[in-house]
């Protein structure tokens, strides 16, 4: 669990009726970051200070949220609530929340004209803690579904998963994943598909995504919800440009797992934090920032619910269907 890395809090705001949501991460202070985006159809907010050579280096929370490009409308909630408590980049007159935000598309899935705004980002910060707030369907994972080479109505429903490892000398490394994308989620270790397109909308079969790709089988329109974004937090002191780097090395994770990935339809992003309390070298913090990463994305396909909408993994697994 990410929050297991001392400082760090996770809120949830669900609208478990028209299945949307946002989540929120709450940096202490000191906190530097960095980012990757591999996926083509990314929509975000407020990045540039992740970047090199930016004024502002201290990260003051991240928000992973539904909606689309309309839920960016909740990063406002994060920043209000932020400044409230004194918390941002001072500019004399008062201090500017630092919040990079990123989407994921689940308007097809629930009621597309309700989308997370700024009540629900700032309701997401008062829900914030430092324990373990759960997996599965919740903030901004509700919305989210597996699969959609075939269409939204063949797709598994997909979620948000947590993971805590420990690497050597008191490395410590958590992770936060909303898996939402377009291809299927497999075991990295036997390539069995664990969630994903299934052969017809009553099927409990899987219709095997990248077989369907390699036999000319695209997609033409952008029309179903993608994307999967993960936030990595570690107690080892890291520069931005270092953090890039293990953003970067943490997409390995998702193309160990979820296939095919980075997509034109995908927004596929990796967010990393570090606050400083202990020295790590940066290919080891790699490696398990990757490991963390497979294990959240594993997590939320096997704790997602359906919600009413799509079969999650749990009712394939079992032989349940959706009602």
């Amino acid at each position: 669990m990410i929050t297991k890395v001392p400082g760090f809090q996770v809120g949830h705001a669900s609208d478990f009726k028209n299945v949307t949501g946002c989540t929120v991460v709450l940096c202490p202070p000191g906190t530097v970051g960095s980012v990757d985006v591999r996926g083509s159809a990314a929509g975000t907010r407020q990045m540039d200070t992740l970047v090199k050579y930016h004024l502002v280096t201290e990260v003051h929370a991240v928000l992973i949220t539904g909606g689309s490009a309309f839920g960016l409308d909740a990063a406002g909630g994060v920043m209000e609530y932020l400044e409230e408590r004194g918390r941002g980049f001072d500019v004399t007159v008062t201090r500017v929340p630092i919040v990079p935000t990123a989407v994921i598309f689940d308007l097809s899935v629930g009621n597309h004209q309700v989308r997370p705004d700024k009540a629900m980002g700032y309701a997401a910060c008062e829900a914030a803690r430092s324990e373990p707030q759960g997996d599965g369907s919740v903030g901004a994972g509700t919305g989210a579904s597996i699969g959609k080479i075939l269409g939204i109505k063949q797709a598994t429903k997909g979620g948000l998963g947590t993971a805590f490892v420990e690497g050597p000398d008191g490395l410590q490394v958590g992770a936060l994943v909303v898996v939402n994308a377009l291809g299927d989620v497999v075991n990295p270790e036997t390539g069995e598909i664990l969630a994903g397109a299934r052969k017809t909308e009553d099927s409990r079969e899987f219709a095997d995504s990248t077989r369907l790709v390699r036999q000319g089988l695209v997609r033409r329109q952008f029309g179903e919800p993608n994307t999967t974004i993960g936030v990595v937090a570690t107690n080892a002191r890291l520069n931005r440009e270092e953090a890039r780097k293990i953003a970067q090395l943490g997409h390995d994770a998702l193309a160990r797992c979820i296939r095919p990935v980075h997509t034109l339809f995908d927004g596929d992003t990796i967010f990393v934090l570090g606050h400083p309390q202990m020295e790590s070298d940066l290919q080891i913090i790699g490696l398990w920032a990757e490991i963390a990463l497979q294990q959240a994305i594993l997590r939320a396909v096997k704790s997602a619910q359906s919600l009413g909408v799509l079969p999650a993994h749990r009712d394939l697994l079992r032989g349940r269907r959706v009602r």
